[in-house]
């Protein structure tokens, strides 16, 4: 669900700070991997065996 942008800030957000809540998306993303992949071994390893196939059957 989007979150609603308040009125009275009308000036974009700049590049530097898109890119700062990016960079912190992606490593809260990939701290919650490490953490689901820990809990659930045996998920995780089908989890990186389909993605070989997927990478090996890709056509570039």
């Amino acid at each position: 669900m989007p979150v609603p942008v308040p009125e009275q800030e009308p000036q974009q957000e700049t590049d530097a700070e898109r890119r700062r809540r990016r960079a912190q998306f992606l490593r809260d993303l990939a701290e919650a991997r490490e953490l689901r992949d820990r809990v659930q071994p045996r998920r995780a390893k089908t989890a990186r065996l389909r993605h070989a196939m997927r990478m090996r059957t890709f056509r570039w």
